[in-house]
């Protein structure tokens, strides 16, 4: 126990090498004068005492007592080579102004060095060595039969250091059997004594031929930063017919600091078979439209709300407001700020977007420069039995809060919205496109001061709440089977942290510009996904084989559900943007009185809970909401 104390190691590690100085200086002296070493005492010990006097001081100038010797690199081999150069050199002055170096040899110095370098090198990497391969105590040596045997996807950096730490060693889990990349000219060549056996696509092949070796993979692991979601899928796909599991290397960011835990893995996530290459931010505008600006994020508690939090507080804003109108979700987002972000200013608000004198208070005591609006009803079957509701939180609560954006003179307000807006059939769709065209058309008046307005819309995001993944999860805990609406049913998906990014990207995008109007920015989600497919592939990371071990039924589309869902209108013609991923749609012509008058006769009708009152207005207002539910 005490020797894993840093000051004891540290003082054992000077013993050591004050030691070996001492130790090379004598035998420095016997290489060079042989038998007449008796016959050097005229300096020996003066030469003694000041050669370890001088190792000293430079082994404290270049802290050689501080470096790990269980890791010890080339790195400390330089630090190590400075180290007694130093001493060497210090040395010889001080021996001049001893004695004019009399009767001592001037060979031996360079003698002293290699034997110096020799003897503090030398017992560190041993160390090392029996560290790493046979001295570690209490640990059982696994035999090759007993490995798991791999096929590791990818040549890169990561894949190196998982070799490094696999191949030879004894107590390693993994037994490594071949190497495929995609890159055809890495193809037999050696990586650490592993072959690279083929391409991507020869995968399947090459696993047949192992097996027909008897060196048959158990496991297929990916290297990070290598693979795109076509090619994880691929791999996932021949790992299930030949019964093989996947997992992924972490990144470096991601292992763990303890000493004797090795290389981790992960299982593929469901955000790895997207096919999503990431988008290239510009973080030190994000950083500089958040840091020391009051921020009010609405719908905080949700999805969308509590990750715009969580990055938001990231950049250092001088005060953060989080308003929900649920209590345990607030209370969520809360508890984690207090302990993640101690530093960031905050307050929590239990509250409606729908309550004016709510926010009039609210806006009145926070001040806030910068409004993020995640607050909605999204649930499509639940906003579509609840149109009341539906319309009056998430066309009213946004009107009144553009209103209270104005009022208190914000820098900007960010509203988010979804692809359900885009040709809308189904009533949250319809709130929201509603929303998006009352925004920009109160965003285009002259009536908003110096408060600009910005959409985001974009698809799905994974695993957020009332979403399919949560659903799909819960169902293959029970056994399956996994509920599918449609067998062709496709939607865009992206994930909670890409999502916000490009949100705060786009918001700086908007914040740096000084002309006036409302712009709708799209988040480029890619290719769509079939529902389908993400059942299928749940199922196969659970290690089952769908439509075998676990079922999919179809159960039919929804009241309100389509097929496919759309980003654009034909008429808004989208452009891209000075940064990757986002997307700038035109703006669609609209009157702010007509869509005013509208507005509060929506209100009006949703107030007396005036249902299909409320879904006819709905459609008169606007013409492409071709509605598919019962109302």
């Amino acid at each position: 126990m005490l020797l894993n104390s840093p000051i004891k190691k540290g003082s054992v590690a000077v013993c050591h090498d004050l030691l070996m100085a001492g130790l090379s200086f004598i035998l420095a002296l016997y290489l060079r004068l042989g038998e007449n070493f008796a016959q050097s005492d005229s300096y020996r010990l003066p030469g003694l005492f000041f050669f370890i006097s001088c190792c000293a001081l430079s082994f404290l100038l270049f802290r050689t007592y501080r470096r790990s010797w269980r890791y010890t690199s080339s790195h400390d081999l330089t630090t190590l080579t400075k180290a007694a150069t130093f001493s060497i050199l210090l040395f010889l002055v001080v021996m001049f102004l001893f004695n004019r170096l009399a009767d001592m040899p001037r060979s031996l110095m360079f003698i002293n060095w290699f034997v110096l370098m020799a003897l503090l090198g030398a017992p560190r990497y041993a160390y090392r060595i029996l560290r790493d391969r046979t001295f570690t105590l209490g640990r059982e040596v696994i035999p090759d039969e007993r490995k798991i045997a791999v096929l590791l996807a990818g040549a890169n950096n990561f894949a190196e250091l998982f070799l490094r730490e696999t191949v030879g060693n004894p107590y390693a889990n993994y037994r490594i059997v071949g190497i495929v990349d995609n890159d055809p000219g890495k193809k037999s060549q050696y990586i650490r004594g592993v072959q690279v056996l083929g391409t991507l696509e020869e995968t399947a092949r090459i696993i047949q031929s192992l097996q027909k070796k008897g060196n048959a993979p158990q496991k297929i692991i990916i290297a990070p930063d290598l693979l795109q979601g076509a090619e994880v899928d691929h791999l996932l796909k021949v790992a299930e017919e030949h019964g093989l599991t996947l997992s992924r290397l972490p990144r470096l960011t991601d292992f763990s600091q303890t000493e004797a835990s090795g290389i981790p893995l992960r299982p593929i996530a469901l955000e790895d078979l997207l096919g999503r290459p990431q988008k290239a931010l510009d973080r030190a505008s994000m950083r500089t439209l958040i840091r020391g600006r009051k921020v009010l994020v609405t719908g905080a508690g949700g999805t969308i709300g509590g990750e715009l939090a969580r990055q938001i507080a990231g950049y250092e804003p001088a005060r953060l407001t989080l308003l929900d109108s649920s209590e345990y979700s607030l209370y969520s987002i809360t508890t984690e700020m207090e302990e993640k972000f101690p530093e960031t200013p905050h307050r929590s608000v239990i509250g409606d977007i729908r309550n004016t004198t709510l926010l009039e208070n609210l806006f009145a005591e926070e001040k806030p420069e910068l409004v993020f609006h995640a607050a909605a009803l999204k649930h499509v079957p639940l906003s579509e039995s609840n149109a009341c509701e539906a319309s009056l939180t998430n066309v009213i609560g946004t009107k009144q809060l553009a209103e209270a954006c104005v009022q208190a003179g914000v820098k900007l307000m960010v509203m988010i919205s979804t692809d359900k807006a885009v040709h809308p059939s189904n009533v949250m769709g319809a709130t929201k496109r509603l929303a998006e065209r009352y925004i920009q058309a109160f965003g285009q008046s002259k009536k908003t001061g110096r408060t600009r307005f910005v959409t985001l819309r974009f698809g799905n995001v994974l695993g957020s709440t009332g979403s399919v993944i949560p659903l799909f999860q819960r169902q293959l805990a029970q056994g399956g089977p996994l509920t599918v609406t449609h067998k062709d049913i496709t939607r865009y998906f992206m994930t909670v942290r890409e999502a916000v990014e490009l949100v705060l990207q786009a918001a700086s995008i908007s914040a740096a510009q000084s002309d006036s109007g409302s712009p709708v920015y799209v988040l480029d989600m890619g290719k769509p996904v079939r529902i389908n497919d993400l059942a299928e592939q749940l199922i196969r990371l659970a290690g089952r084989k769908p439509h075998q071990d676990i079922a999919i039924e179809y159960t039919g589309l929804r009241p309100g559900e389509k097929l496919y869902e759309e980003l654009f209108y034909k008429e808004e013609n989208p452009q891209p943007t000075e940064r990757p991923g986002i997307l700038l749609a035109s703006a669609m012509d609209g009157s702010l009185p007509e869509i005013t008058k509208a507005v509060k006769k929506l209100e009006a009708l949703a107030t007396d809970y005036q249902e299909s009152e409320v879904i006819a207005l709905l459609k008169k207002i606007l013409p492409e909401f071709q509605h598919s539910g019962k109302g």
